[in-house]
This record gives structure tokens, sequence and C-alpha cells, in this order.
């Protein structure tokens, strides 16, 4: 602005209070101003950014070199990324760089601005020491009996699950032994309630399973369950569960309890995106349901006591069987006839808010046979007895071949992930795949995450073979057992090789066998 424009500026101003002044002469001085960033000339440093010492040469190297983005040019120069975040420096900085790439300031931009100079959140301070505060809970509907039953609750994501239930003087270890014991011996009582369920529904229920399952459903007979395995996109196990049907046109899905969410996404995703002609229609009802596995030799008894009309037989509810029943007079319930624990077992769901009245009433029922509620220590120990894969083995690497379970791929149809499943590297008769350990010495405690090498190898990272996933003390066997994932697994059952525990520094010999260390012939499933 110039100084006479700067004087009748003034002048305006002042009649407002009063007489108008005479405006004063001027001469107006001819000027030019250029901005100087940098002083090209000299040939000593010149810094831009005084706390990490980046000077006015680093800022057009940078843009040669291809980081003329400001974000790039201030990682390749470090430029801003001290504790003032550019603001004593920043403003050189990008007038340097916009000059060296031929653009404006404002094109430029600036960076974006971190603690200290941003204020840091409360949380981030906390860090973990929330409490349970931080989170929604989320409490089972038999949580309440749970409670009642003295369980102690352990976090799985927001569930409180019961983990077991301590008598006297009992630690975790003693306490599930024992509820392992009371169930393969006469019947138990567990909480699964927080298993996903999905409720799938229309015409074309059976044909979008098809597609979202590598093993078929819409040949599944009504009434009956079937245990499915989904494959992402890359041909990698995403997920595991039973699928139900109870009509032609219905479906009800189970999912594990860490991929329900997820589960459900990934369908609403596959049905908008790749198939939105499929008539279908599916809804989370996980907390709609509570839902209790009653396993172990007396289950079927325990249960008729409960059940109106007929009694249960395996005729009426054979293995697999999924029915609607009614029980205590009137209770509509679904019976599903399904088994973790490799026990004769069934699993009752029945509306929410009559879990825990159903789950005392079952305690009640089955008090001749010393019924024993067990938590998912227990029900950890049992799966790991049978061989059945959980999270540890559900890593997020494994394919259904690494499982044991690649003869459940089908071969008549298409679903997601069937290409991608039969790539080289997902084939190779040399992956890790699941396997049975137990140690040599039975006075030796298998540890999750222990490393397998070949007997006498030197620890490291060409000699590993794999790794144990899972491990448990089995009150059964009365000795460690574990699952494993091992190079060409299936190929070595019978080898002593070595487990080498880093963390400890312990070293062990162990034996590769079967995934399944208890009851091969499954014959307590039919007892």
């Amino acid at each position: 602005i110039l100084l006479s424009e700067c004087l009748a500026d003034g002048t305006a101003k002042g009649t407002l209070k009063g007489r108008a002044p005479a405006i004063p002469k001027c001469r107006d001085e001819a000027f030019a101003i250029t901005p100087l960033w940098w002083v090209k000339e000299s040939t000593g440093k010149a810094f831009v950014d005084y706390q990490n010492d980046a000077t006015s040469k680093d800022l057009p190297l940078a843009a040669r070199e291809g980081y003329n983005h400001i974000e790039l040019a201030k990682r390749y120069t470090t430029t801003g990324m001290a504790t003032d975040q550019g603001k004593l420096g920043n403003v050189n900085a990008i007038a340097i760089l916009a000059e060296a790439t031929g653009k404006s300031i404002p094109e430029i931009g600036t960076t974006t601005f971190r603690p200290f100079y941003t204020p840091v959140s409360f949380g981030a301070f906390a860090g973990a020491f929330t409490g349970h505060h931080f989170q929604p809970v989320r409490k089972t509907p038999l949580h309440e009996w749970a409670e009642e039953q003295g369980a102690v609750f352990v976090e799985t994501g927001l569930w409180m699950r019961s983990s077991w239930f301590p008598k006297q003087g009992e630690d975790w270890l003693a306490s599930a032994s024992r509820e392992v014991l009371a169930t393969r011996n006469c019947v138990g009582l567990c909480d699964v309630s927080t298993l996903g369920k999905i409720d799938v529904q229309g015409k074309d229920a059976g044909a979008f399973l098809d597609r979202l399952y590598c093993n078929t459903f819409s040949t599944l007979a009504v009434g009956r369950a079937r245990y499915g395995l989904m494959l992402r996109e890359d041909g990698i196990v995403m997920d595991d569960g039973t699928t139900s049907r109870f009509a032609d046109d219905h479906f009800v899905m189970t999912t594990t309890t860490a991929n329900a969410a997820k589960i459900m996404t990934h369908m609403e995703f596959c049905h908008q995106a790749h198939w939105p002609e499929l008539d279908v229609t599916y809804t989370s009802v996980t907390e709609h349901w509570a839902q209790m596995a009653i396993a172990g030799p007396r289950s079927r008894d325990t249960l008729n006591k409960i059940i109106d009309g007929a009694k249960l037989s395996d005729e009426n509810t054979p293995y697999m069987a999924a029915r609607e029943v009614s029980i205590l007079g009137g209770l509509p319930a679904r019976l599903f006839r399904l088994s973790f624990s490799g026990e004769h077992a069934y699993e009752l769901a029945v509306p929410a808010d009559h879990g825990n009245m159903v789950a005392r009433a079952l305690m009640q029922a089955g008090a001749e046979y010393a019924i024993t509620p067990y938590g998912v220590e227990a029900l950890s120990i049992m799966r790991i007895e049978k061989g059945h894969v959980a999270g540890g083995e559900l890593n997020g690497t494994t394919t259904a071949a690494d499982l044991g379970l690649g003869k459940m791929m089908s071969s008549k149809k298409d679903y997601i992930g069937r290409m991608t499943a039969s790539r080289e590297g997902l084939v190779d008769p040399k992956r890790q795949c699941v396997v049975g350990i137990r140690p040599v010495d039975k006075a030796d405690k298998l540890r999750s995450g222990s490393h397998l090498l070949t007997r006498g190898s030197t620890p490291s990272m060409a000699n590993d073979q794999g790794y144990i996933t899972s491990v448990a003390w089995s009150p059964m066997l009365n000795e460690w057992l574990g699952l494993a994932l091992l190079s060409n697994g299936r190929a070595r059952h019978g080898e002593i090789i070595q487990v080498f525990d880093g963390l400890r520094n312990i070293h062990m010999l162990a034996e590769i066998c079967d995934p399944m260390h208890f009851d091969r012939e499954n014959r307590r499933l039919h007892v």
C-alpha cells in the first residue's frame, strides 16, 4: 500500500469522530519487495531446520531425487521433524522446495503437525492402563448363572467369558483338570453364547453359502448341521464354524467369537459387490440367543429331564442333527447335536432372556449325575486332546490343507479363494501343517511358541522347522500335549525332534504324532 493511500485512509477514519482534517501532502516512493528465502550465492551452510541440521541445499536435492512432495521431502531431509514441528523453519523450507519444483507455495502445501506442537490426547498418556471403562463390556446371557457358580472370567474381545470354576484351594489348572474329568466321565455344562450367530434366509440362501464356504451347504438336509470352512480371497482360511438348516430357505451360521463382526461385514460386502442378484437376507443374532454346551456320557439323560415330548435318542437326534424343540413346559429352543469336546454332546439355544433360568434348570436336572460347569480353559484342554483347531492354528497363514481339512474343498463349485488356494506356494508339500506333539520325557512341559528343529541342530532361522501353537496338560492322559505347525508334518509322524524355547533357553525332545491325541476312533461321540 502507498503512503498517500495510508494517509487518505486515516483521514477517512478521523472524520467519523469530528471535523475532517487536512490530508498532508507526500511523495510516493517507488519500491520493489522480493522475498529472500535463502542466499544462493553463499558458499557456507545455510540451515533451514536448526534442530535437525537440514540445510537449504538438502531440499533441492530432495526434489532432484524425486521427493518433490512436501511430506516426502520432510522425511528425506528431516526438515520439520524436530520438536517444533517446522514452526521455526518450514516457511523457508516450503518456499525453497516450491522454487526447486517450479510450483507456488500454496501448491506445495504444509506438513502435518504432530506432538509436541499438536496436543497429545489423554488416552495416549493412559496407554493400556484404562480399566474396564475404556470400552463397553459384553456379558453373555448366562453371566449371572456363571457368577453364582463362582466363575473366574477372562476377557475375550469385549466379552467376559467364564474361564474356570475353582473350588476352595484350586488354581486354574487344578480347576480346569477337574472340570475335564467331570465332563468326560459324567456331564458338564459350558456357556458358548459368545460364538457368532448369523441367521440367513431367502430362496438363494444355500447358493449364497456355497459361494462363501469352500464346502457345499445347498445340499444340506433340513434338520442337519455341517461344519464349514471359509477362505479369504487369497486362499487362506478366514474362519470356521457349523451351519444348520431349519428350512429350505433358512440357515443358522455360527462363527468363531473373534471373527463374528468380521464375517458379517464380509457377507455384506460379497452380497452387495459380487452377487447382488441373490435373493438372500442375513442378520446377526448373536445376542438374541443364550447357547450352552451339555457334554459327556450323561448329557442325554440330563437333557431328557427338561425336554418336552419325545425323549432324545440316536434316531430322532443323530450326530450333527439340528432341530427346534420345546423345553420346561413350552419354552421354544433349538437343539444341536454338536461336539467340540469330543464327547457325546449337545448345544442348546434359548432366547437370551431365559438363559440363566435354563442353565439353573440344567444344573438341577443333572445333579444326580454330578453335573459340573466348565469354562474355556477346560474346553481348550479337551479340544487339544481331540486335535480340533482354534485361534492358534487359524492364524491367518494356514490353508485348509495345512489344517488337515483339504478334503472339504469342493471341486464341483466355485467359491471365494478357490483359484488362489491352488497357487504353487500354497500346495507345496513342505508347507507347515498341523501335527500333534508330545514330550519324550513326560516330566517336560511344552510351551506355546517354542520352535521345532531337527534333532541335534543349532537354533537358527535357517534350521527352524515350525513352532508349537497350542499346549495343554491332559488329565485324561496324564501328560503335556500340544498342537504344532511343522514343515511337511504329516509325513513325519513318529519322528523325534528338538523343541527350543528361546525365551527360557530350554531344550527338550518331543515326538511328532497325529493331532488327535485322545479317542482316535471317536467312540465317545456316540456313547
